[in-house]
């Protein structure tokens, strides 16, 4: 017992000397008078352009809050899209991705080039020919009301489920850099998004993702070339991931319990980018709010070029991370407290002393933050309205009551979402496998339905709900099962190797080393846990989550149909793929005419099929 005082005596003595893993990141919050009035002055110019468009240049009606009047120009609805889809998620989620687990990740582009091709050709046409406001009407025309009520109702499970992680992921990089805690900055920042959302609409959405977007890439490009430099150049980052491993293929094989295989990346990703982008209201939106089905498809492709390449810096990223921490994993220590909070770590690491600069970095966090939040918010006022009010209701709106529901849609959500942060902050994983297995409950039956009403024309509306509600219950199911696994350690991944040789701070860890004590005297490093092994099926990669919903959406719901039969004949043409409508036998006589009536059509966009129902439009009238 006298050489354990001994030492613990000599080790306190010593230890105050050396800097603790609170100091050092005590020391890193840093974020200065300068820091927070850029970060002020994205918030306000956002706030700017929602009193622009909501009092100045007034959106009237709900086709100008909701679709922009259909006269948007392509390439700021392109960046807009851009900044929609590449939430906070994504920029800080990809580089934590990447240092964790290595580059595989980003073969997700293979998915996302194949989704391009598949949306221009099969989903983007029918919705642009039939004029939409809400891509769940299609569901109504297709099938039936109870159809469309069960899509929209999906949407927005969806939604509510996705929106509390993209704003608490902002709010941890805020904390990383700041101190100040999340639940702090979470309800001042929405109210900023709620109020231009609100009061702008969808111009006001889209040229606030502008702005947001531009900011989003500067602060990210800012970073990656100041850790670059600082470092010595690409090749250094690029020798220390290969060293590691980082720097590796995906697997081959077809396993698909595999976390990450270039199946898993290639068609995997292509069932959840396919609807994320094909189906979902969120994107479909702006889309619908360009003026030609041309004007469309070209936002498509700019849009996967400009995600694709904000991917590809965030993956960047990571590999700087680990390049920057090889020998100091902040993880292990404690230095950062989440794992998505190692980006931020970096940022005040290497842009700490530079004001202004690490809030710049913040600014762009939550400007992929509020571009996806006010397009979600902006999307469920559209989908309120279309699909959970007027179906029900004999008689229309005025304006003036339409405008004020959909702005008190756009204030409930936000502040639901704001409260739902506390539910996520407990889930206690990796935000970007988080966010797309939530995901899969409500995307998978969802692109199931729509599929099989685009490209299957004799399903019908009972398959149609039977395949959705059979989809959403085993997706459920997996996916949060699945989730409490992780999250209470039954289910883990190999993760890449990382070494603490190099830290020139203490931490818990090495304390627990040095120090005796009661409660470490009887420890015994070699004592394991036994936990039961979960279910193979639980282990089925994240990637896959989407496209197994959907098939088995598809499969049941086309084996009820063909049971219960469903009459093609009465089937319009334009409900379906354009390749589709050449097999059908659609007989004039069984079409209202008042469903072809009210189309608008370019004439290039005519085919044969539409000429013949024109024609006999005339013959009836």
């Amino acid at each position: 017992m006298a050489s354990e005082r001994l030492v613990n005596g000599i080790l306190s003595d010593l230890l105050p000397a050396i800097p603790t893993v609170q100091d050092v990141s005590k020391s890193m919050q840093n974020f200065g008078y300068p820091d927070y009035a850029v970060f002020i002055l994205m918030l306000a110019s956002c706030g700017g352009v929602g009193i622009y468009f909501g009092f100045v240049k007034k959106s009237m009606g709900e086709d100008e809050y909701l679709v922009g009047g259909r006269n948007m120009k392509t390439f700021p609805v392109s960046l807009s899209l851009i900044a929609s889809f590449i939430s906070a998620i994504s920029l800080l989620g990809t580089p934590t991705e990447v240092y964790v687990y290595g580059i595989t990740y980003l073969f997700v582009g293979c998915g996302v080039i194949l989704m391009g091709i598949v949306m221009t050709t099969v989903y983007l046409p029918v919705f642009h020919d039939l004029k939409l406001t809400s891509t769940y009407e299609y569901l109504e025309r297709r099938f039936d009301k109870k159809t469309r009520l069960f899509g929209s109702v999906l949407f927005s499970i969806g939604i509510i489920t996705w929106l509390p992680i993209v704003i608490y992921v902002p709010a941890l990089a805020f904390n990383q850099v700041t101190g100040i805690n999340v639940h702090i900055i979470t309800p001042f920042v929405c109210i900023v998004c709620i109020f231009y959302t609100c009061v702008g609409g969808l111009k006001a959405v889209v040229w606030t993702d502008v702005i947001q977007t531009i900011v989003m890439l500067g602060a990210m490009l800012l970073v990656i070339i100041k850790g670059t430099v600082d470092l010595g150049g690409p090749s250094v980052v690029i020798h220390r991931n290969l060293e590691s491993g980082r720097l590796e293929l995906p697997d081959t094989d077809w396993n698909p319990l595999t976390r990450h295989t270039i199946w898993a990346l290639t068609f995997g990703a292509f069932g959840h980018w396919l609807q994320t982008s094909a189906v979902n209201q969120n994107m479909i939106q702006r889309y619908l709010s360009l003026p030609t089905l041309g004007a469309a498809r070209r936002a498509v492709w700019i849009f996967i070029v400009g995600a694709l390449s904000l991917v590809g810096t965030c993956g960047y990223a990571g590999m700087l991370l680990y390049a920057t921490y090889q020998e100091c994993d902040p993880l292990t220590t404690k230095l950062a407290r989440a794992k998505d909070q190692l980006l931020p770590l970096l940022v005040m690491d290497i842009l700490g002393d530079y004001p202004g600069l690490p809030g710049l970095f913040v600014a762009g966090v939550f400007s992929a933050a509020l571009s996806s939040l006010s397009t979600a918010l902006n999307s469920m006022a559209a989908v309120v309205i279309e699909d959970f009010i007027k179906p029900f209701r004999k008689n229309s709106f005025t304006p003036r009551v339409a405008d004020i529901l959909m702005k008190v849609t756009v204030v409930a959500i936000g502040t639901l979402s704001a409260g739902l942060v506390f539910v996520v902050e407990r889930m206690g994983s990796h935000v970007l496998q988080l966010s797309m297995s939530l995901g899969s409950i409500t995307s998978g039956p969802s692109l199931g339905i729509f599929t099989m009403g685009i490209l299957f024309p004799w399903t019908n509306s009972m398959g149609a709900l039977i395949g959705g509600t059979t989809s959403l219950g085993l997706m459920a199911w997996l996916s949060l099962t699945a989730q409490a696994a992780i999250s209470s350690g039954h289910i883990r991944f190999e993760e890449k190797p990382v070494s603490t040789e190099g830290c020139t701070y203490t931490f818990q860890k090495v304390e627990n080393l040095l120090l005796f004590s009661p409660s470490n005297a009887n420890f015994n490093a070699t004592d394991e846990v036994i936990v039961s092994e979960p279910w193979a099926f639980y282990r089925l990669s994240y990637l896959w989550y989407t496209m197994t919903g959907t098939i088995i959406s598809l499969v049941i719901g086309c084996l009820v149909s063909l049971i219960s039969s469903q009459d093609t004949k009465k089937l319009d043409p334009l409900l379906v793929a354009p390749f589709v409508r050449k097999f059908l036998k659609t007989r004039p006589q069984d079409l209202q005419v008042n469903d072809v009536v009210k189309l608008e059509l370019e004439p290039r966009e005519l085919n044969r099929s539409r000429c013949i129902l024109q024609g006999n439009v005339r013959k009836l009238t």
